[in-house]
């Protein structure tokens, strides 16, 4: 049995649907697959518990029925993190945990796919990072790196450095156009010539970059004002805090965007609602707007969201939700399964060269 850990240099980074992804790509070859993050770091509370929403994914998509408590064995919250610190948790027990949800979901396996933490590093508090896991697992390491430019690759570098022996290779995900020749002429020719393999690179697709409307509205737990289709994504966003008209020069400059704005300025609402980027309004401050503003949103099919919290801190959650990337399904699963197997080597990945 072959068992691969999926980590990355930072969060949000594709994982999951990597992770996933190849399962598939294994079972399309007959072989037998499991899935497992020892670290729950998604998480939401769902019947009384509290659990990852990765392997609940996982277990659908892979059509699995193993147990979430052996595909999760430790909830990885702010409250696990202060009692490990104050010394209420045993590594030694908890790495004993690990292996028993392991050897429990890796019974008749061909392949173990075990996703690591929210980055490498998640876990040191207990002697636990994806490192750790990969000796505790005997695992194969699969290292998922972000590149922009040229100082990226020291992440990149002192997260193989402290992978070591057990590195596979670096799989490159989401790289913009604009970086993608330098990392295949520049990036992963330098990575090699120190022993570090690439096992792929796969380019920016604009359907896993933003999220759709409707997604954003959950995740926000914003209320939906407007009766018109949510499927439109957003990738970026605006702030609306200046006049009317310097907001319509801005906005129109734009594309795949919502705008964030108090419910009172309807001076913004006018502009972004004459923009044609512009995918949605998210109102904050729990105030709405005027009828009038959402009769021109539902003849135009702009949706409008409300949110009870202030404009920043609506901000950075929606921020935080677009940088996650599309929320994870069905339809990620299958585009990033596409994109292993233009750009990467999947059978290497998979541990079967």
């Amino acid at each position: 049995m072959n068992t691969v850990l999926v980590t990355a240099t930072g969060e949000s980074t594709g994982k999951t649907a990597i992770g996933i992804a190849l399962g598939r790509h294994a079972q399309d070859r007959g072989r037998s697959v499991g899935y497992m993050k020892p670290k729950g770091t998604r998480l939401q509370s769902q019947v009384g518990k509290t659990l990852d929403r990765d392997p609940m994914l996982a277990r659908e998509l892979l059509d699995t029925d193993d147990e979430m408590h052996e595909m999760e064995p430790i909830v990885y919250s702010p409250t696990f993190v202060r009692s490990a610190m104050e010394g209420r948790e045993r590594p030694d027990e908890l790495r004993e945990r690990i292996r028993e949800g392991f050897d429990a979901v890796a019974e008749g396996r061909d392949l173990m796919i075990v996703e690591g933490g929210g980055r490498l590093t998640t876990g040191g508090v207990v002697d636990l990072t994806d490192a750790d896991v990969a000796e505790v697992l005997d695992a194969d390491v699969v290292l998922v790196a972000d590149y922009t430019s040229p100082p990226d690759i020291d992440e990149t570098l002192a997260a193989a450095r402290q992978v070591g022996d057990r590195l596979a290779g670096v799989l490159f995900n989401r790289i913009p156009d604009a970086a993608y020749d330098e990392v295949e002429s520049l990036v992963a020719p330098f990575l090699e010539e120190k022993g570090i393999p690439v096992l792929g690179v796969l380019p920016r697709e604009a359907e896993l970059a933003g999220v759709t409307v409707g997604d954003l509205a959950s995740e926000l737990g914003a209320e939906l004002l407007t009766d018109v289709p949510t499927d439109g994504v957003v990738e970026r966003f605006l702030v609306g805090a200046m006049s009317g008209e310097e907001a319509l020069r801005f906005f129109r400059r734009t594309k795949d965007a919502a705008v964030i704005t108090g419910g009172d300025r309807t001076d913004i609402h006018t502009a972004a609602l004459e923009a044609p980027g512009i995918k949605c309004l998210v109102l904050t401050g729990g105030r709405r707007p005027p009828a009038t503003v959402l009769g021109t949103a539902t003849e135009k099919g702009v949706p409008i969201l409300l949110c009870s919290a202030d404009t920043l801190t609506t901000l950075e959650r929606a921020e935080e939700v677009v940088h996650s990337g599309r929320t994870r399904d069905e339809r990620t699963v299958e585009v990033m399964g596409d994109l292993l197997g233009d750009h990467a080597d999947v059978d290497a990945l998979l541990g079967t060269e």
